[in-house]
């Protein structure tokens, strides 16, 4: 198994999105967070119906790093959840499986990894597929390395282009560009 990858797509993002969305709120809504917060799957499943609810920001300590992280909640996410925690009690945890319990890992990487393909998606898709789809997006629109390399708490702008699989990108393009 190798380093799992980004979607790449725009049209890859939205064919998930529509197969998640017949099948529950909760995993379009894991989806839909992953890919525009850049949070790991493991700060996502951690959420409670109180960090999000009637809020702006998110705000989380992160599990791998132990740092503190706040961000805001963008105009696509606001609202779902907001119909997402509309009747749910504020200590309860964000995602829940069928019986009540907080979501796990496992759980999330097969509703992720089935969504993509049955969407026909190749490659190695995993949870943190979701958070290299935000970063290699985010680097496709604002070009600012440096700022992603931030949101990340990356120690360098080259590790945060082999991460979202710019760097790739790049060394497959020099390959088909060049003909003797």
């Amino acid at each position: 198994m190798g380093t799992v990858e980004p979607l790449r797509k725009l049209s890859d993002i939205r064919k998930v999105e529509r197969l998640l969305a017949k099948q529950s709120y909760r995993n379009l809504l894991i989806f839909t967070l992953g890919t525009n917060c850049g949070l790991r799957i493991s700060d996502i499943l951690a959420l409670n119906v109180e960090d999000v609810k009637n809020k702006n920001y998110i705000q989380i300590t992160e599990k791998k790093t132990g740092k503190f992280k706040k961000l805001p909640i963008n105009a696509k996410l606001k609202p779902m959840l907001d119909k997402f925690t509309q009747n749910k009690n504020l200590e309860e945890p964000l995602f829940q499986s069928i019986w009540g319990h907080r979501l796990n890992r496992t759980t999330a990487y097969y509703i992720i990894h089935d969504a993509c393909k049955e969407a026909g998606i190749e490659g190695y898709i995993g949870t943190h597929t979701l958070r290299k789809t935000f970063g290699y997006h985010h680097y496709k629109k604002f070009k600012d390395i440096v700022m992603l390399q931030k949101i990340f708490n990356h120690s360098s702008p080259s590790i945060t282009l082999r991460y979202i699989g710019i760097e790739q990108d790049k060394i497959n393009e020099s390959y088909n560009n060049f003909i003797l």
